[in-house]
């Protein structure tokens, strides 16, 4: 389906980090605030949310506005757009399908798909499940597949245009052109991002389910983990909550119409973001573990689940991230399970470089608290 979230977040998506020697006690406050005031020292930014989670502890802060021009900082509880950080939702739901044993992740997709769908498979190899979510799919991008709207876009036009679509491109519509859809290579050979996979597993988790998207992720993740700021809907007092989002001009973005669901719909807060990260970094839980099981790739470069994306630190510890971009706004989440270390970063500023910058002060904050840095005496958020 189209739609400008993950138009950004499909760049950017690895990172590199060389870890230095670090002293064993370190001030966590000292570390975020330096890495922060790097990235809001860039003439884009407008406001930043960070939270961190190592050794149980946890801590949140925050710089500059959720509005440009307002001085309202934003604070634990300023929601934002998750964009791409929402298929890890859409995979721990997948995993707990897997668990509960209403499907394999080998299934072929069209045991789930009413009709005959001979064109998703290739050479008579098909798309399976975890395909879908560990972008193996060969699926598009987007659909409907408008390659041209992404060749030289005009960045402030682009966002009205995918608006103007999506808002009269129904789920019948999607299973119209999945119907058209031609495989270039083998599903599961090659790594090809794609929201349109994501949005056909959401669908086929409703049909499994029998309830909405956003209904799954209330039900199965966000209201056992008590993240009640976590959702696509958001009451009248959370919308006053919502910060404004940006393009890198300073003006105000548009918000998404949110019909990508399964691909990139949720918000949330840092606050709530923290207990999902406490969530990931628990991998003796049977979701959890599956979830970051390697399905595509080396773990060693480049790796796959079920779509965390994962490589190895220059120590050796595994590094499992998701990044996401939308109408004004960037996020980043990273858990390092051996570490005992997760950080969520969420801003309210689009542009190309958002989410590369958020992924180089993600990786500034682990040289700063280090794998043997135990964090010094200060109040948790």
């Amino acid at each position: 389906m189209v739609t400008l979230v993950s138009v950004i977040d499909a760049l950017g998506q690895k990172a590199a980090l060389v870890e230095k020697p670090s002293p064993k006690s370190i001030d966590v406050g000292r570390v975020v605030n330096e890495s922060a005031n790097k990235f809001m020292s860039d003439q884009h930014s407008v406001g930043l949310s960070v939270g961190i989670i190592k050794d149980g502890r946890s801590w949140t802060y925050n710089f500059g506005e959720v509005e440009k021009g307002t001085k309202r900082p934003p604070g634990p509880h300023t929601i934002y757009e998750l964009a791409s950080i929402t298929k890890t939702f859409t995979g721990v739901l997948l995993a707990q399908a897997v668990i509960e044993g209403k499907v394999k992740l080998d299934d072929d997709v069209r045991r789930y798909l009413d009709g005959s769908y001979p064109n998703l498979e290739f050479e008579g190899k098909p798309i399976k499940l975890f395909h879908l979510i560990n972008h193996t799919s060969r699926l598009p991008f987007v659909m409907p597949d408008r390659p041209e709207l992404f060749r030289n876009p005009d960045p402030y036009k682009l966002p009205q245009i995918l608006t103007e679509i999506e808002s009269n491109y129904t789920r019948e519509n999607f299973y119209e052109d999945l119907h058209k859809v031609k495989l270039d290579k083998a599903p599961g050979s090659e790594f090809k991002y794609s929201n349109s996979a994501a949005q056909l597993l959401g669908y086929i988790l409703e049909r499994i389910y029998g309830m909405p998207y956003e209904q799954l992720v209330l039900k199965k993740i966000a209201k056992p983990l008590g993240m009640t700021e976590t959702k696509i809907t958001l009451t009248a007092a959370e919308k006053k909550r919502l910060a404004k989002g940006h393009y890198d001009n300073g003006s105000i973005a548009l918000y998404g119409t949110l019909q990508t669901q399964a691909a990139g719909a949720l918000r949330s807060s840092v606050s709530d973001m923290l207990k999902y990260m406490k969530y990931h970094l628990n991998e003796s839980d049977e979701v959890i573990g599956l979830s970051h099981r390697t399905t595509w790739g080396d773990i060693n470069y480049y790796a796959s689940g079920l779509n965390w994306q994962m490589n190895k630190t220059s120590a050796g510890h595994r590094r499992i991230w998701q990044s996401g971009g939308s109408f004004g706004f960037s996020s980043y989440c990273v858990i390092f399970p051996e570490l005992r270390l997760g950080i969520v970063l969420l801003s309210n500023e689009s542009d190309q470089n958002s989410q590369g910058r958020l992924s180089a002060m993600a990786d500034e904050i682990l040289m700063g608290i280090g794998e043997h840095n135990r964090p010094a005496s200060e109040s948790k958020s």
